[in-house]
């Protein structure tokens, strides 16, 4: 039992589960817009946000206690150090269009957690926070996705974007609700300005909207909509139970599962459904 609880933190801090449920999103963006992505493709995607939240949350914390790190957290920088040199690998498999475009999401990752002006970082930007994350994960999930298979930038690929940006957007509220007790005031997070209760509603609202993008992309297949509008009920129900005194892995596990629950869902309808 000690030696699970032991793996599963592992498998939470290490962010292998929320590198599962981007690639999640990833494959979903694939079967809704008929993309052939390369299994290095999926690697890449894998990797590179394993490589990247690690940066993004122990640089700083490394830097500062260098010498005297837990033995988890040592595990966890080696880890990343190893997906760090296969992701080298994997980069060259890619072609050169889809690494412009992931660095400019790249850009915003590196400047999320690295200092730009006067000591700041973009997680440090009132209200901003929440706006990059989701940039990120839509754009690397749908946008980078395209552009690799020599897709194109269609109204419904960017309706997609749309739809992608405001469900992280709802995930991460969950987040938001969670740390509300321990952010700083100067984050500006929703819950600080709106309160745990009125954030809830707007997150309720963005899943309305994230429905109705839906309906028009995903043209009459009834197989997609059910599927999604599961995941959109289990969201609005996680949202809705959120609380400041939540369980440890509500968030970081229950929520960041959906995506992969979504792609299951969707799999399941493609298999058994009209």
């Amino acid at each position: 039992m000690k030696f699970f609880k032991a793996f599963f933190a592992f498998y939470i801090n290490s962010s292998v589960h929320v590198a599962i449920a981007v690639t999640a999103l990833v494959s979903l963006t694939a079967l809704r817009e008929n993309l052939q992505l390369e299994w290095s493709f999926y690697a890449f995607i894998f990797l590179g946000v394993i490589t990247g939240y690690n940066f993004v949350k122990y640089a700083e914390v490394a830097g500062l206690h260098h010498r005297s790190l837990a033995k988890g957290l040592k595990t966890i920088q080696v880890f990343s150090a190893v997906c760090a040199l296969l992701l080298v690998f994997v980069v060259w498999q890619l072609p050169l269009k889809v690494m412009g475009y992931t660095a400019i999401f790249g850009v915003l990752t590196f400047f999320y957690a690295v200092p730009i002006i006067a000591g700041s970082n973009l997680r440090s930007v009132s209200g901003i926070k929440i706006i990059v994350v989701a940039l990120v994960w839509a754009g690397m999930t749908v946008i980078v996705p395209v552009e690799a298979t020599e897709g194109v930038l269609s109204f419904t690929v960017w309706i997609l974007f749309f739809q992608r940006f405001l469900l992280v957007i709802v995930w991460i509220l969950a987040f938001e609700i969670r740390d509300v007790k321990y952010d700083l005031l100067s984050l500006g997070t929703m819950p600080q300005q709106l309160g745990v209760n009125r954030t809830k509603i707007v997150g309720l609202v963005l899943l309305f909207v994230a429905s109705l993008c839906e309906f028009y992309i995903a043209g009459g297949q009834l197989w997609r909509i059910s599927a999604t509008m599961i995941m959109l009920v289990v969201t609005g129900v996680l949202l809705i139970k959120a609380s400041t005194a939540q369980s440890r892995y509500y968030a970081s596990f229950w929520v960041e599962s959906i995506p992969v629950w979504w792609l299951l869902f969707t799999h399941l309808f493609i298999q058994f459904g009209p």
